[in-house]
């Protein structure tokens, strides 16, 4: 499959921005198969053609959604870490400290999780943008707890990403609504027995 053109998300018009709005919302709520071009143009208020103008193609406006999703999640951590200073604990667990807010959004599970569910072709390019978001998280997690003085981090890394998006699951579907707390507190707890192990805390 070609590349799919997709909008720059930092300079689109208004008629763009609510192409995106509207496709955003829809996408989340209905799925992305279950919603047309044509309806997204009839909310937005534009013509198809204009859609494809912007969009390059349904795919490509789907890549937008899920790459729009991304950056807002990881603004979020980005300004928790600016907060969080030195100290490696809170910085390991920005994650964590802003995932109740980011639950109060995803009532239907996480956008990314169900994208990929979705996407069955393996060339789409929103599977890229859905696999950069889980691997960023990740990453974060592995990079953080090394430079907190964890020798070996993956397998801790792996445990915290893995609380981590089991929080979204079991607010989404079971209705838990102390499942971020829970989480947070199984982390900390994690983290805070692997820096004293390694005698860096």
């Amino acid at each position: 499959m070609p590349a799919t053109p997709t909008a720059d998300l930092d300079s689109l018009t208004p008629g763009a921005r609510r192409i995106l709005d509207t496709a955003s919302r829809l996408f989340y709520e209905q799925g992305i198969h279950a919603v047309g071009v044509d309806t997204i143009a009839a909310e937005s208020g534009v013509t198809k053609r204009t859609l494809y103008d912007r969009f390059g193609s349904k795919d490509g406006l789907v890549t937008a959604y899920l790459r729009s999703r991304d950056r807002r999640w990881r603004s979020m951590i980005e300004a928790r870490l600016g907060e969080a200073g030195a100290d490696p604990l809170p910085r390991i667990l920005a994650p964590f400290d802003v995932l109740p807010l980011w639950l109060d959004e995803c009532t239907r599970g996480c956008s990314f999780i169900n994208a990929f569910g979705e996407l069955h072709d393996g060339d789409h390019p929103g599977r890229d943008v859905i696999v950069e978001e889980k691997t960023w998280l990740l990453d974060h997690f592995r990079t953080s707890l090394t430079q907190a003085g964890i020798v070996e981090p993956e397998p801790l890394a792996v445990q915290l990403l893995s609380l981590h998006e089991g929080a979204i699951v079991a607010y989404s579907i079971t209705s838990a609504a102390g499942a971020a707390e829970a989480a947070h507190a199984a982390a900390r707890s994690l983290v805070e027995l692997a820096l004293t192990s390694q005698g860096t805390r």
